[in-house]
């Protein structure tokens, strides 16, 4: 089979279980509403930048990569 289609299949697995942990995990985990996300409220515009929650993802993506590259 040829690589770049290993790797978007590979890529679509992994897309639908983080999709499916964000959608039935998310009761346990509050990603996306945690202290230090930024929520601006207006009377009809409402801001919202969750960085600490794209902090700890990317933490975990580098964690992840370094063991991935470190037992290959």
């Amino acid at each position: 089979m040829n690589p770049v289609a290993k790797l978007l299949i590979v890529s679509g697995v992994v897309l639908i279980v983080i999709g499916l942990f964000w959608q039935f995990g998310g009761r346990f985990l509050p990603l996306g509403r945690l202290p230090g996300d930024i929520v601006v409220e207006k009377e009809n515009v409402r801001f919202y930048f969750p960085i600490v929650t794209c902090i700890i993802i990317s933490i975990l993506l580098t964690l992840g990569s370094y063991l991935f590259r470190l037992f290959k």
